[in-house]
């Protein structure tokens, strides 16, 4: 599969927006450090605060541009090297990866819904049990997922599996074997065998239903497999992040903020350890980096070098005024296209779907997510073409089968804004 970088490192547009946000952020800082002094003199300026406030905006602007060109040179493009604006150039497509009688069946179903004994024998299309549709080839599946692992920050952080069945068991050990010191001639007693616990990770299904006439279908120049792609990503995007997040379980994926949360010092398998904030529905007034460094060191040394921090916007805005006892910023902006913003020195990963700061919220969550969180892909996206149900409009009844939820308690720790 072709890939298209549209904006590279190097590119004037992503020099141009890291430029815009480093000098963003050092007019913050030159703000928001007159603004502490204002404080401490107690003579608040109301002028001042919106100054920051407008600065600390900008900044969180540019950041959200880098982002968004990272992710559209990740994404993946079944033809064409692109033209920069996320279409493909049709001045110069590139062929598709699987051609001749193949392409031309599935191509045929998407634009008149006829079915070609080809699609079910030699492409492996057959028809769905849930939509009623064909399984669509392996080429465009990858599309789909690796469109999603670009624009869903879930999944880039976590695991992701893809399984043949609909329901993932995973045995995982709660309590290592037990072991001891003996002298060379001393008898070995038997030791305690491991705990084992087997999570289930039942995969939902997920639908998208994009729509197009049947002038756009009929346009030569259009690669269906590529639009309907992108037709389904932000749908499928914006639903999965949620479920990833905060979901219930129920026929949708267990989000990591659902689950039982305790203080870290009592918690259990199955549970979530929290670090207080020091503060009800905010940050200590004393010294908020400090609960930060708690959280930080939480979870064990080994989850710790893949560390990195989620939380939403608002958050990180809230954030990005704390400084460290020595002065300096505990925020920093990413330098360079691929990288991202830190803090505290780990990577932050913002998703909207994480609450806002309130009285006892879980509004930041730290640790390793590849070793805490799985997401589990059911091999196979269906589609379904519905030309009656929406005329003159043909709809696209796409689903996928996904499920998640957390499969390593001890990697993943929740700042919880309470006193204690």
């Amino acid at each position: 599969m072709k890939e298209t970088k549209q904006a590279p490192a190097g590119s004037p547009e992503a020099r141009l927006v890291v430029g815009e946000m480093l000098a963003a952020f050092e007019a913050f800082k030159d703000a928001n450090d007159q603004r502490l002094a204002a404080i401490e003199r107690k003579a608040a300026d109301g002028l001042l605060e919106e100054k920051v406030a407008r600065i600390d905006q900008a900044v969180s602007q540019a950041q959200a541009r880098l982002e968004r060109i990272g992710a559209e040179a990740r994404r993946p493009m079944l033809g064409g090297v692109g033209d920069g604006s996320g279409n493909p150039s049709t001045a110069s497509r590139s062929p598709s990866p699987f051609h001749g009688e193949e392409k031309s069946a599935w191509d045929g179903y998407l634009k008149t819904g006829t079915a070609p004994q080809v699609l079910e024998v030699k492409a492996g299309l057959s028809g769905g049990a849930s939509s009623g549709g064909y399984v669509v080839p392996p080429e465009t599946e990858r599309a789909i997922e690796r469109r999603l692992m670009a624009a869903s920050p879930m999944r880039e952080i976590a695991t992701v599996r893809t399984v043949a069945s609909g329901l993932f068991r995973k045995p995982v050990s709660t309590a290592g074997v037990a072991s001891g010191w003996v002298a060379e001639t001393a008898a070995r007693p038997e030791t305690d065998p491991a705990t084992l616990a087997l999570l289930e990770f039942p995969a939902a299904d997920l639908y998208a239903n994009p729509a197009a006439t049947q002038a756009l279908l009929d346009d030569a120049m259009l690669d269906l497999d590529e639009w309907l792609a992108a037709e389904v990503e932000d749908a499928f995007a914006a639903q999965e992040t949620q479920a990833f997040v905060g979901g219930d379980g129920v026929n949708k994926p267990r989000g990591f903020l659902s689950y039982s949360t305790v203080a870290d010092a009592t918690a259990g398998w199955g549970q979530i350890g929290y670090v207080a904030s020091g503060a009800a529905g905010g940050f200590s007034s004393g010294s908020p980096a400090d609960r930060l460094i708690d959280l930080v060191y939480a979870p064990k040394a080994q989850y710790r070098p893949n560390g990195r921090f989620v939380m939403n916007r608002r958050t990180v805005s809230a954030i990005r005024k704390f400084k460290d006892a020595d002065g300096a910023y505990i925020w920093q902006p990413a330098a360079r296209l691929g990288e991202t913003a830190s803090l505290l020195g780990y990577p932050v990963t913002e998703i909207e779907t994480v609450p806002d700061v309130a009285a006892n919220s879980l509004s930041i969550a730290f640790g390793d997510f590849q070793r805490g969180y799985l997401i589990v892909d059911r091999a196979g996206v269906r589609v379904l073409r519905d030309p009656y149900s929406a005329k003159p409009y043909v709809l696209f009844y796409t689903t996928k089968r996904v499920g998640g939820g957390v499969q390593n308690f001890d990697a993943i720790k929740v700042m919880k804004f309470a006193a204690s």
